[in-house]
């Protein structure tokens, strides 16, 4: 999932999704794992990983469960932003952070996100496209 080249069309099905969260449910929006993220729950005793041909679920001992989509290509699953952080522990969060798959994305605009009043002089400021 990285670049304009793999790039997939919207099925109505994300284009329902997209509205709902381009309409504030912000919650809705689905992000990306790596499904080797699941290796380390597969190794421990007690714990429990469940599919079928498209969903999934991961369930710990102490109880939380968290429920994901399968994606066909590159070994790839997903799941709600609300998903991750109602129901996966704070302890969890680091090794599914670690995990995660960006599309092709601005260095520059995430740091400027990521520090408000960041100056990034990346070019001359022009009209679009050039």
């Amino acid at each position: 999932m990285s670049g304009i080249s793999e790039r997939q069309g919207a099925s109505a099905q994300a284009v329902a999704l997209y509205l709902r969260v381009l309409g504030g449910d912000l919650g809705a929006a689905h992000l990306w794992f790596d499904a080797h993220v699941l290796d380390r729950y597969r190794e421990k005793s007690g714990w429990r990983v469940m599919r079928t041909n498209t969903v999934g679920r991961l369930r710990s001992p102490e109880g939380w469960q968290l429920d994901f989509g399968i994606v066909d290509v590159d070994g790839a699953l997903h799941t709600t932003a609300r998903e991750l952080s109602e129901r996966l522990p704070a302890s969890e969060r680091q090794h599914w952070a670690e995990h995660v798959i960006l599309p092709a994305a601005s260095r520059n605009f995430l740091a400027m996100r990521m520090a408000p009043g960041s100056c990034i002089d990346d070019g001359d400021l022009r009209d679009w496209p050039a």
